[in-house]
């Protein structure tokens, strides 16, 4: 697609791709609305990061932008919860409070995008419980025949549904031992 700009000729191109999850970075005290949002915001490439345009066959300075088009039966979030820290020469994890709602809606889907108001409801959690990438234990929580149900090794336990907001991070940046949502899974009602 072509269009003119101040004498300049934009060219703008999209690529379809299929997904399995979303991975999505997080910040300290947000939610999963704030994250997609982030996921979807306008990036502009530059310097090292350039896009390759094959119409003028060099690197150019470009804009790129993430949005959904065919929204899936199952919605998979992946929190970015471990982040490479140069000074520690290491992984560390975030332990970012991030509240994730029982119900969702995506909003960063693209103009052709079909059913873009399908709701979505939160059907279970993967949970970190650990201080870094290398060391943890991994739990979870799912809702089964309209129960919530907590997995941890061959201990099963019936949780009340208010127990989800344990999992969703420190509401500040202690590093310490936590229990932080990882992947979210989210079923489509239709």
């Amino acid at each position: 697609m072509e269009s003119a700009v101040k004498g300049q000729i934009v060219w703008v191109s999209s690529k379809d791709e299929d997904f399995l999850d979303l991975s999505v970075d997080v910040e300290q005290n947000t939610s999963i609305t704030h994250c997609l949002r982030g996921f979807s915001s306008t990036e502009t490439l530059c310097a090292e990061q350039k896009y390759y345009c094959e119409v003028c066959c060099s690197k150019q300075e470009a804009q790129k932008r993430m949005r959904v088009k065919k929204l899936p039966q199952i919605l998979a979030l992946h929190l970015k919860r471990f982040k490479y820290m140069e000074q520690m020469n290491r992984f560390t994890k975030l332990s970012y409070r991030v509240v994730f709602p029982l119900e969702l809606r995506l909003f960063n889907t693209s103009d052709d995008a079909f059913n873009p108001d399908r709701m979505y409801d939160l059907v279970a959690v993967v949970i970190h419980i650990g201080s870094s990438l290398n060391r943890g234990h991994y739990i979870s929580i799912v809702k089964s025949d309209g129960f919530w149900l907590l997995f941890d090794d061959d201990i099963v336990d019936k949780i009340d549904p208010s127990t989800i907001e344990d999992f969703y991070g420190l509401p500040s940046d202690l590093q310490k031992n936590s229990e932080t949502g990882y992947i979210l899974f989210y079923q489509s009602r239709e």
